[in-house]
């Protein structure tokens, strides 16, 4: 069964082996169903970057936040850039982007909290969203990882951010990766094949096969995040791996690459209810 679970409600899938292990947290990423946006966003889409009416998107979001017990005032985001930097969610930062994506916390990939009541989300449409949790110290995050951000290495780089700022070890992180496009849909030139294997050495076997033609390879970066935050020091049997594919399954999900770029976005979303 794959981790991530549809319940009662169509428009997010739950986590829901965190969920029950650890009842203040809720986790999940919604899907592309039972929303207010229109045409080629139809129908729950959550990014305000997208041309999608913002008053749409706006209440998507404010749905999904309550609906999961959180005051949309608790909605904080960034402005996604496929890179590898981490913010640590300070007061000043709660519910940053919520309104508008000029307001998002600028250039960041990566969000952090130990605080409880802010519902991190940030956006996907084939990206591979990253889920982190340290239940000793009670630090959540998500980070985005696209190919550029898989290679500059944002999975490890959140694992040390929370171990060194939270004085714990990574063997006591929880990951989660959620769906994203699969090595079945996802073609991808020697250029971005190279930077893989830069990165994971000898293991890109693992992750590349032979594509279409020469020079093109069918990459697994669900797979590659794994192998990183393995290597990262979290612990084999710690990390949840989906097996949705966001391409195969547009019924379900939003997909970049197979809708050639007109499409809305999905939100991956973590927060902590109080203690």
């Amino acid at each position: 069964m794959d981790p991530f679970v549809m319940q009662e409600r169509e428009f997010m899938l739950r986590l829901t082996d965190w969920e029950r292990r650890w009842p203040r947290l809720v986790a999940g990423f919604s899907t592309r169903k039972g929303g207010a946006s229109q045409e080629a966003f139809d129908s729950f889409n959550c990014g305000l970057h997208v041309g999608d009416i913002p008053e749409h998107v706006i209440e998507n979001r404010r749905k999904l936040a309550e609906e999961n017990g959180f005051s949309y005032a608790s909605f904080t985001c960034a402005d996604q850039v496929h890179g590898n930097e981490i913010r640590i969610i300070a007061d000043s930062d709660v519910g940053a982007g919520r309104m508008a994506n000029e307001e998002a916390i600028a250039r960041t990939d990566g969000l952090l909290t130990d605080k409880a009541n802010v519902f991190l989300a940030s956006f996907y449409a084939d990206c591979v969203p990253l889920f982190f949790y340290a239940p000793e110290v009670q630090v959540i995050g998500v980070a985005h990882a696209g190919w550029r951000g898989t290679v500059a290495r944002i999975g490890p780089r959140m694992v040390e951010t929370i171990a060194r700022t939270w004085n714990t070890r990574p063997e006591d992180i929880f990951a989660a990766i959620g769906p994203s496009i699969g090595a079945c849909c996802y073609e991808v030139s020697d250029m971005v094949a190279d930077r893989i294997k830069e990165v994971i050495g000898d293991k890109s076997s693992c992750v590349l096969v032979a594509g279409s033609e020469a020079g093109k390879y069918m990459l697994n970066l669900q797979e590659t995040n794994r192998i990183l935050l393995e290597e990262a020091g979290i612990l084999p049997g710690c990390i949840e791996v989906s097996h949705l594919c966001t391409s195969c399954r547009t019924d379900l999900f939003f997909s970049h690459r197979k809708e050639n770029g007109k499409t809305g976005r999905m939100a991956a979303f973590i927060a902590l209810k109080e203690g």
